[in-house]
């Protein structure tokens, strides 16, 4: 006893006291849902009735009502940041009335409201959930969870997400409780207790389910129990007297309380197998008749019919068993046992609603929907229970519920015959006791019991094993995780602190009395109103129904009748608690704190105290306990935390003394007469069974500190100080202690630690060793090895001393008060080793090649050792199965038993070289940067190489982390932030400084990356030039110069003229602004979209007058502006990337307020459709704007929404496409009135959706509508060369590259009807079912039975060149050959020559050569020979031939060709097809001012200059080329003559091409491409600006599917800056030219991907990386596609290209730290000067010289001769030098007879100690023992002595200074 009445002395200092109200409370009454209310009006009507009485009381309650007091709950839980780690401060969740606070705390401030929730209804209950969802798209099992709170209302369950999702899921019965598991939520039906089975026996339905989440469906729970015969049985859990208390996440747990037999049962909660799935429904179908089965699935059908969304009702007059009475069960008599019942009731639905108070099956009161009250059918179903179903619901539609969780019986408590009727657990929870044993504890409140069960897993951790109860007397009980243990209030009203089911202590709190016995004997329980408070801990007092609330102990329920306030013994109580406070419960543990609820109505939180602060006490600690059996090892740390936190306990710096004297105190020292323990009493108490009693220690001082001084270390220095010799201080007689300080201590042996005495010096051996692979315990370690010498020294272990001398000589004095130890009482662990286990030595010996021994390891604590032990294994010994093998050989794992474990864990990873492998599984096992940095540099050696060979030669696929790790933050960033590029980030935004003049904002061009821009074009202006060129928004320049005879009037006229000839340029610049601009803008989703305005006016000078073309004075065309608008919105449309973030809502949000800005909305559409966004726009809207009948949306909206959805063909969009085109609809529809132009875009639309397809009906229909004729009526009159052309073009696109290959369309001869229709002749019949529609022939156009060549030649022409494209297919490209006679040539429009002629070469794709010879081949050779020059001054006067006829196919015959070369080299910036393009375009330049212009026609002549120019910015598309910016500038500047809207258009469509999304974007040339470019630069140019008769003009914009987004922009990782960098690029060889490199500057546009091989970033300023593209492209395609960024890292010591262009003033520096070789270095200087007190950087520094000499090594620098040296090659010899000399000057001076001593154990001298430490540890000099042991008495020579000393491993420029120590005439030394 005399071991309870010492605890029952010691107490336990609490931590500050802190008044406690919730956080919520405060936070609701400044709500504005609470208005104001005062605190009494808060009540609702309900609970007011009775409060007249009271209303005095009520009113004088301080805080607050008690009824409000009723209503409010709260509960707490330990903070989890926003990353997901633990922080440390509470969150609170706080509920009263109808809403709910969030409280979190933060580093600023304690606590702040997170989020306020308000609900319609009351809230039931709130609380915190997590839901994990699974992952449908990848294979893995990857789940997210979301963290939610959930608020429980009557009817429905509010949740939400802290990712910002809301969910409301509605309730289908009344909820009693819900509950948050691991995987979901539990709800638990309410059923009223006197819910009895009635009269004739029926199916129970389910009372407990669960909902996984949110949105899915409320399944019941089933349970497996065994049955009587033992086989197991699964069914529904349909068991009223069932009720949850408890439900744990971790172990995944619930707790039931039966309330019938008054059991408390613990099952497994997990998911429902399949099997046991298939067993319920089976189970529920057999046990029910067909009748029964139908009348459950009618219920179901009915359920689920309320949950689509009817209202539901109540209906008085119908009852639950109306229509469940054909159920009756058909069950054995064992299935009527008192377990969980079977339900029928599979087909349970979610859908029942919440009952109105009736208390019999509570859902079904409210099943009917709103229309089935009064309907006569469902009165039959009510009343009479034999009418069948069939006529009143559909059976079939009905499914069962799948149940999702299941419970497995885990345990049950043993009956005893005292067993009260209500002893339900009020509060239960899992508590860890301070040895990780697990107990699961409930408190029964009736009986005052704690009931403890011991559980834990089983050996494959499939189950759980409960263990037997303990009982604690206990009034209240709260777990206090963060220290391990629990707090229990007794009846007395003492707080006292258990671990697990041991007593630590009473807790001592600060400022609250301490209970007297006496009072607290005559106290009934104290009956507060704050007993009511509803809380998470006590959420059933609420719930326990009304039977059962009179049975309470709790005052509470008197509490709630008003009539009994008054009540003499309430007053007694009250009177009575005014004489002292007392606790009377305990609340809302989190980690270590607790509140208390004390009887004066107030809360207050204290703190239980951690068991130790300091990491080498925590470290300590951890090991010992660890190490010893487990009763033993609760003891001690019983008493540990007893003695550390009695009231005034130590400070932080004392903690280590008094662990030091507590721990040697149990092993039985005294520690009173030792005197180093003495010594560290001094300043604390001393010794822990006194230390409550006193107070903190004076601090005037005493006798005994003077002594302590005298003795000290710091006297004895002091004293042999030179300037105490100076002064002739004599020295002082150090007092011999009074006690026997020579006599020998010994040990008592009774005392709990004795016999663990060499565990446990063993365990703190491996914490010391462990200590000295971190940096920053090195003081920690000073203080432990003080104590390790002491055991040692009384353990008479000679290799241990000598080994802790070795490592500090200073510290470790030679003689010292030794205890007598009687070892025959002590227990040898298996584990202990005579020879110290160093981890240094360990190393050493791995790096010399030499056998290893395992290396002890205690899991938890010895982590850095396992880690360096590994890695060394994988790196030095290459044994690569070390860190992938379950086993390790390397290591031991030690036990509390004698067993010695091998360690094991495994990774595995096909990786190349080892370097690879060990940083990839140091990554695995979570070793960072930091963890690097206070490793040792000498242990850290290998790792930081390893590093450095991986930093050299990355993988481009590492994760994350590894790249961090070897410093590449280049590819870890690129890894993540590939796919979160938006706007703000590095690249795409660039918004003009503030500061930028107003007008500048509104060109539509302000959003573009200058940053980039002025990278790319560094040298010049040329972005702003474009700027200037493109930008439409303000007026123009009207430069008329009046003459002297033109009258005002005449002179407005002209200037007007004038401005309509410029408008035509005017209107023509947003084409070529939109391919500027094109994806360089993420827009604002709360901000409409900018249009810039097109501004038509002018302004002329000198007075800056404004002119306007509305004035009246000059005819206008009606519309002209219209399609300038349209091309408008679609340039600002263009500017919105891909990547942005837009929906449906947004794009509807844009739509303009007035009519006029209709054409710019529809070209918006478009945009949004060529840039992929329109998918997003909801059917619904599609077919609103299309019902609008506005042309141009139409127009927009069909060509927008078809390239959207590009070669899919969709089935939506070919419907819609279809409604506008009459081929497509059946010949008896209707004929709707589409506009021409519609149709032209419907036709281009088909083309789309169908690209590449052959879907044969779409190419037949488009293949006759090439040559539609003109109806009857002026249908297909007007404008009909468009509609050809669409059709050719769209038939092209969908037979894109099919060539020959035309697969079940031979019978269409496809090529035979193009040719008829591109050369003429008689026209087919027409097939198919519209021959009715074209019987009858046009009265306006007489065509006759001949095809219109004029109207069907180009769409066949460009449909052959599309069909066959790149197909080399010659017996079609001679089809398209130039005629070569006259006579043929008068019968081909010349136009028509350019198109065959870029037809044949697309065709013969792979001839075409850049060159001019290619060029003038194409020209027939009767042109060749008859035509002249294109700038001859002279003409000839031969009449022969037609010069007119012969010049103009010269001219457009060498333009095609020159198209078909832009084409093939689209994108390509290849210099022989650039300079042969600018040759020609230069050619037609001077023609036009040559005599020839005349023959040819200007017009001619411009349209091919426009074509050559276009061609010329196709090969440099996105370059800025500087040549054609200056002839692009030239053209614009002419806007007279033959100018008209269509060149201007052509000549800045160059312009956008040749800076393509601002030199971001280029033009590939896959198929899909070439079709699109076709479709955007077909050669014939409108004439003016409504002009859409040849071609339709929306389709310029087509360009953009043929846009590649190839800028590659380098990022520098740091400063995240765009940059200059190298790049290297392999191009894969081609039967053109081998495999070639290029060198380019980056930020560069990449050549098309598929023609790379790969990709470097060159040094040497960046650290090198390359991207493989022989395998695949993805990967280099997503960083393109996400804005190019391309992460690259400067090395150390060099400056960008910016900085430094020429390299001149980057200096190469080390790549390892100079603070290594700094360190090393000052190392050496002590040594030199032989102030070396501890030998641990020089240990250091002998790793690094051994690894450099290391056979490892070696081979890979030997292997790898270019590899850059790590280390600084001269400073390892110059070190080496530095030691060797330093050490052998000592030896000459005398250090040999000190080393002599030393060998034969007599070593006296004390002042040499230091630098012999340094020798012994730098040679590695075996210990004397070993040396004697190893037999070298007779050793004479020295050839002898290198054969013994070989077991050692021991150097032989070691032995060289040994040898004359060790024999006797160093004359011998000669071999």
């Amino acid at each position: 006893m005399s071991d309870h009445s010492e605890e029952r002395a010691t107490m336990i200092a609490a931590g500050d006291l802190q008044e406690f109200v919730p956080r919520g409370r405060e936070h609701c009454r400044r709500h504005p849902g609470a208005h104001n209310l005062q605190p009494r009006e808060l009540q609702p009507a309900s609970e007011l009735c009775s409060s007249d009485g009271a209303a005095g009381l009520v009113g004088s309650l301080r805080e607050v009502t008690i009824h409000e007091r009723q209503r409010e709950s709260w509960q707490l839980r330990k903070g989890v940041s926003d990353f997901g780690e633990e922080v440390d401060y509470d969150e609170e969740l706080y509920v009263a009335s109808n809403m709910v606070i969030w409280s979190k705390g933060s580093k600023s401030e304690a606590s702040a409201a997170y989020k306020a929730f308000s609900v319609d209804s009351p809230v039931l209950q709130a609380l915190w959930c997590d839901f994990t969802i699974q992952q449908e798209k990848s294979d893995s099992a990857d789940e997210i969870v979301q963290k939610c709170v959930c608020i429980l209302q009557s009817s429905c369950v509010n949740v939400h997400s802290i990712d910002g999702k809301d969910y409301i899921a509605a309730l289908p019965f009344q909820v009693a409780n819900i509950w948050p598991t691991k995987f979901g939520l539990l709800l638990e039906r309410s059923g009223s207790s006197h819910e009895v089975p009635p009269s004739p026996p029926r199916e129970p339905l389910p009372t407990m389910f669960s909902m996984l989440h949110p949105l899915d469906e409320i399944t019941p729970l089933v349970c497996k129990s065994g049955g009587v015969f033992g086989s197991a049985r699964v069914q529904y859990v349909a068991d009223y007297t069932l009720r949850i208390v408890f439900v744990n996440a971790e172990p995944s747990i619930v707790m039931t309380y039966d309330t019938v037999q008054s059991l408390h049962t613990v099952w497994a909660l997990r998911k429902v197998k399949p099997e046991e799935q298939n067993m319920v429904l089976k189970f529920s179908e057999q046990l029910g008749t067909p009748q029964n089965v139908a009348a459950s699935s009618s219920l179901t059908a009915q359920l689920r019919s309320l949950s689509k969304g009817d209202s539901p009702m109540a209906s008085p007059f119908q009852n639950y068993s109306s229509i469940h009475s054909q159920s009756r069960s058909v069950s054995s008599p064992s299935m009527q046992s008192r377990s969980p019942s079977i339900s029928n009731m599979a087909a349970l639905s979610r859908s029942h609603s919440p009952a109105l108070g009736v208390h019999s099956f509570s859902g079904v009161q409210r099943f009917n929907s709103s229309g089935n009250v009064q309907s006569p059918r469902r009165h039959s179903i009510t009343h009479s229970p034999e009418s069948t179903c069939s006529d009143s619901f559909l059976v079939t539609e009905t499914e069962p519920i799948v149940p999702e969780l299941c419970i497995d019986h885990l345990w049950t408590e043993a009956i005893t015959k005292m067993r009260e009727k209500n002893s339900q657990a009020s509060k239960v929870f899992i508590t860890t006791d301070l040895c990780g044993q697990k107990f699961l504890c409930f408190l029964v409140e009736s009986q005052l019991q704690l009931r403890c069960v011991k559980f834990q897993e089983s050996n494959d951790k499939s189950q759980l094993i409960f263990g037997s109860v303990t009982n604690i007397q206990a009034k209240d009980a709260a777990p206090v995780q963060g220290v391990d243990t629990l707090l229990v209030l007794e009846g007395s009203g003492n707080l006292v602190l258990y671990s697990g089911i041991v007593r630590v202590g009473k807790v001592f709190i600060p400022g609250l009395p301490a209970p007297s016995l006496t009072m607290s004997n005559q106290m009934p329980r104290p009956s507060t109103p704050l007993d009511s408070v509803s809380t998470p801990s006590k959420t059933l007092n609420k719930h326990l129904g009304a039977l059962e609330e009179s049975m309470l102990l709790s005052p509470v329920a008197e509490l709630r009748d008003s009539s009994k306030l008054h009540d003499s013994t309430y007053v007694e109580d009250c009177t009575f608690q005014q004489h002292g406070t007392f606790i009377h419960a305990l609340r809302d543990p989190v980690h270590n704190r607790v509140t208390l609820e004390l009887s004066s109505n107030t809360m207050v939180r204290i703190t239980i105290p951690e068991i130790a602060t300091s990491e080498l006490v925590k470290t300590c600690l951890q090991g010992v306990k660890a190490i010893l059996p487990k009763e033993i090892a609760v003891q001690m740390l019983v008493k540990w935390y007893n003695a550390y936190n009695a009231p005034g306990g130590p400070s932080y710096r004392l903690e280590w003394n008094l662990f030091v004297t507590c721990l040697m105190n149990m092993m039985g020292y005294n520690t009173e007469k030792l005197t180093w323990t003495r010594n560290l009493n001094v300043g604390g108490s001393p010794s822990p069974v006194s230390a409550p009693k006193k107070a903190r220690p004076s601090e005037t001082g005493s006798d005994e500190d003077w002594e302590y001084l005298l003795s000290s270390d710091y006297h004895r220095n002091f004293e042999s100080h030179p300037l105490s010799k100076v002064l002739g201080l004599d020295p002082l007689e150090v007092l011999a202690p009074k006690d026997d300080f020579l006599q020998s201590l010994s040990l008592d042996y009774s005392t709990l630690l004795f016999t663990h005495i060499p565990a446990i010096f063993f365990v703190l051996h491996l914490v010391y060793e462990e200590f000295k692979l971190n940096l920053l315990m090195g003081e920690e370690n000073r203080l432990l090895v003080v104590l390790l010498v002491q055991l040692a020294r009384d353990l008479k272990l000679e290799a241990y001393i000598d080994y802790y001398y070795r490592d500090y000589p200073a510290l470790v004095k030679s003689s010292g008060q030794t205890c007598i130890i009687d070892q025959g009482f002590m227990h040898h662990p298996a584990f202990f080793s005579a020879e110290p286990p160093s981890i240094f030595q360990w190393l050493s010996s791995c790096l010399k090649g030499g056998r290893v021994q395992p290396y002890p390891y205690l899991p938890g604590i010895c982590d850095r050792s396992k880690l360096v032990i590994l890695s060394v294994a994988l790196y030095i010994l290459g044994d690569e199965s070390a860190v992938s093998n379950e086993a390790s050989p390397y290591l031991y794992k030690i036990t509390s038993g004698n067993d010695a474990l091998i360690c094991c864990f495994g990774h595995s990873t096909s990786i190349s070289s080892l370097a690879e492998k060990l940083i990839i599984w140091l990554t695995n096992i979570g070793f960072t940067l930091r963890d690097l940095e206070t490793l040792p540099f000498g242990v850290a050696l290998p790792i930081r190489d390893a590093i450095y060979y991986c930093r050299e030669q990355p993988a481009s696929d590492w994760p994350e982390a590894v790249c961090v790790l070897i410093g590449r933050q280049d590819l870890s960033k690129q890894a993540c932030e590939g796919n979160l590029l938006k706007s703000k980030s590095v690249m795409l935004s660039s918004d003009s400084p503030p500061g930028a003049e107003s007008e500048e904002d509104e060109d539509g061009m302000n959003n573009m990356n200058d940053e980039v821009m002025s990278l790319i074009w560094s040298k010049d202006l040329r972005v702003q030039e474009v700027r200037r060129l493109l930008q439409s928004a303000r007026p123009v320049r009207v430069n008329v110069v009046q003459m002297p005879e033109a009258s005002d009037h005449d002179f407005i006229e002209e200037k007007e003229n004038r401005l309509l000839q410029l408008c035509q340029r005017t209107m023509a610049l947003p084409v070529g602004r939109g391919m500027f601009t094109l994806f360089s803008y993420h827009p604002i989703p709360a901000e409409q979209l900018p249009i810039p305005k097109l501004n038509l006016t002018g302004r002329a000078p000198p007075r800056n007058s404004t002119v306007d073309l509305n004035s009246g004075n000059i005819d206008v065309p009606p519309n002209m502006a219209c399609w300038a608008s349209f091309h408008n919105g679609v340039a600002a449309g263009l500017k919105i990337a891909p990547a942005s973030r837009i929906d449906s809502s947004w794009i509807i949000y844009n739509k303009p307020k007035n009519a006029e800005q209709a054409n710019e909305y529809a070209g918006f559409l478009m945009a949004l459709g060529l840039s992929g966004h329109l998918t997003k726009l909801a059917t619904l809207n599609i077919h609103d704007y299309l019902t609008k009948g506005h042309e141009m949306t139409s127009i927009g909206l069909l060509l927008g929404v078809s390239a959207a959805k590009l070669g899919t063909m969709d089935m939506a969009i070919t419907r819609l496409l279809s409604i506008h085109i009459p081929a497509l609809l059946p010949p008896t529809s209707t004929e709707l009135d589409v506009p021409h132009n519609v149709q032209v875009a419907a036709v281009i639309g088909i083309g789309l959706v169908y690209q590449g397809t052959a879907h044969r009906h779409t190419a037949e229909v488009l293949l006759a509508e090439i040559g539609r004729p003109p109806g009857p009526e002026m249908e297909y009159c007007t404008d009909r060369e468009s509609y050809s052309l669409a059709s050719g073009l769209a038939l092209g696109m969908v037979c894109l590259g099919h060539g020959s290959n035309l697969i079940g369309m031979s019978d269409l001869n496809v090529p035979e009807q193009l040719y008829q229709y591109m050369v003429g002749g008689h026209r087919r019949f027409q097939a198919g079912m519209h021959r009715e529609k074209h019987k009858s022939p046009s009265y306006q156009i007489k065509e006759g039975d001949t095809i219109n060549v004029d109207v069907t030649c180009p769409g066949a022409t460009l449909a052959f060149a599309m069909i066959y494209l790149k197909t080399n297919n010659r017996s079609i490209a001679d089809w398209l050959q130039a005629p070569d006679t006259m006579y043929l040539l008068d019968f081909v429009k010349p136009e028509f020559l350019l198109l065959r002629t870029l037809a044949r070469c697309l065709i013969l794709w792979d001839d075409i050569m850049p060159s001019t010879e290619w060029v003038d081949s194409n020209v027939p050779q009767i042109i060749r020979e008859n035509s002249i020059p294109l700038h001859a001054t002279e003409l000839p006067s031969s009449e022969d031939l037609s010069l007119e006829t012969l010049m103009q196919a010269h001219v457009y015959i060498i333009a095609g060709a020159c198209l078909s070369l832009g084409f093939r080299f689209a994108g390509s910036e290849n210099k022989a097809a650039f300079n042969c393009l600018d040759k020609y375009a230069t050619d037609f330049l001077k023609s036009l001012s040559a005599p020839t212009a005349s023959i040819i026609g200007h017009y001619n002549l411009e349209t091919c200059l426009s074509v050559l120019l276009l061609s010329l910015a196709m090969v440099v598309a996105g370059s800025g080329n500087l040549k054609v910016l200056q002839l692009c500038r030239f053209m614009h500047k002419k806007t007279g003559g033959e100018m008209n809207y269509g060149f201007h258009l052509a000549h800045h469509m160059a312009l956008g091409l040749l800076f393509l999304g601002g030199g971001r974007y280029s033009l590939s040339t896959s198929n899909s491409s070439i079709a699109a470019l076709l479709c955007a630069l077909y050669p014939h140019f409108p004439v003016h600006s409504t002009d859409n008769r040849y071609h339709l003009q929306a389709l310029r914009h087509l360009y953009v599917l043929a846009a590649d987004p190839r800028l590659l922009i380098p990022v520098d990782v740091d400063s995240n800056t765009p940059c200059y960098a190298l790049i290297e690029v392999t191009f894969k060889g081609t039967q053109w030219y081998a495999e070639t490199t290029e060198e380019m500057m980056a930020p560069t546009l990449l050549p098309e991907l598929h023609l790379l091989k790969q990709i470097r970033v060159k040094g040497p300023r960046y650290w090198e990386l390359l991207i493989d593209l022989s395998n695949e492209t993805n990967h280099l395609k997503s960083i393109l596609s996400k804005g190019g960024v391309l992460y690259v890292k400067l090395r150390a010591g060099q400056l960008s290209y910016k900085e430094d262009p020429m390299g001149w003033r980057s200096f190469s520096a080390q790549t390892i730290t100079h603070g290594n070789e700094a360190r090393s270095f000052k190392a050496v200087r002590r040594l030199e000067r032989g102030e070396m007190s501890e030998t641990f950087e020089l240990g250091q520094i002998k790793l690094v010289l051994e690894f450099f000499n290391s056979r490892c090594h070696q081979g890979r620098m030997s292997r790898n001769p270019n590899r850059g040296l790590f280390m600084n090659s001269e400073f390892l010899p110059v070190m080496k030098c530095t030691i060797d000399k330093a050490l052998d000057q000592w030896l000459q001076a005398g250090g040999d007879v000190c080393l002599r001593s030393y060998l034969s154990r007599q070593l006296k001298d004390e002042s040499q100690q230091n630098m012999l430490a340094c020798f012994l540890v730098y040679h590695s000099v075996p210990l004397p023992g070993q040396l004697a042991a190893g037999g070298l008495e007779g050793i004479t020579n020295f050839s002898e002595m290198l054969l013994k000393f070989k077991q050692w491993n021991v150097l032989v420029r070691a032995l060289l200074r040994l040898a004359p120590v060790l024999l006797k005439n160093p004359q011998s030394m000669v071999l």
